[in-house]
């Protein structure tokens, strides 16, 4: 199996992402259109499956379109997530506490996801092209290419953002700290601990 994982609609998003639940994340977390290197598909009951715990309450509706809409607005083609901080991610925002599920209200997430329409075109170009020019392996390309966008954009996020930005600053932190000991390739926990120092 490729250990790059591409996605589809429906996507989550870091970043972060991925990159996606907490808009930082999102950015991290982003999702692709195109099948330029072969991944999996994420459905989004595979989200919901390993983040039970944030079923608990109903989500405000402007932060289900952060949830699973913000890869839309970054439609990237090349950047990609591997699969050990796509899965180390989810794992961290399955148990967030309830004071941190607490942070994802209705205007914060708005502001998010208004912030993300307006940013789209340019973040998405950023990641793709930092994404292409950041050397291998590919856990490397993800490292260097999210949070040097996340790093460039930080400061723009919207005032509302701020609570969740902390957040979104430990879950960074904590899962790249993990991974820093835990991958499987060295490589990897080099690019992963030189990331953990976050934005």
């Amino acid at each position: 199996m490729n250990p790059t994982r591409i996605l589809k609609r429906p996507a989550i998003a870091a970043t972060v992402l991925s990159a996606a639940l907490l808009g930082t994340c999102s950015l991290a977390m982003t999702s692709t259109q195109a099948s330029a290197q072969p991944g999996h598909v994420l459905d989004t009951s595979q989200f919901l499956a390993k983040g039970a715990r944030l079923q608990a309450a109903p989500l405000p509706p402007a932060c289900q379109e952060a949830i699973f809409k913000t890869g839309d607005k970054f439609p990237t083609t090349h950047y990609a997530i591997p699969d050990e901080p796509w899965n180390a991610t989810l794992a961290a925002l399955g148990n967030l506490s309830e004071q941190d599920q607490a942070l994802l209200t209705e205007p914060a997430c708005a502001a998010w996801n208004k912030w993300a329409v307006t940013n789209g075109p340019a973040v998405t170009t950023e990641l793709d092209n930092r994404y292409r020019n950041a050397a291998a392996p590919a856990c490397n390309k993800w490292a260097v290419s999210t949070l040097a966008t996340i790093k460039k954009h930080a400061p723009e996020f919207p005032a509302e953002y701020a609570a969740q930005q902390t957040l979104a600053k430990r879950i960074w932190k904590d899962v790249m700290t993990k991974l820093s000991t835990t991958a499987a390739d060295p490589a990897c926990r080099t690019s992963y601990n030189t990331a953990k120092a976050g934005w």
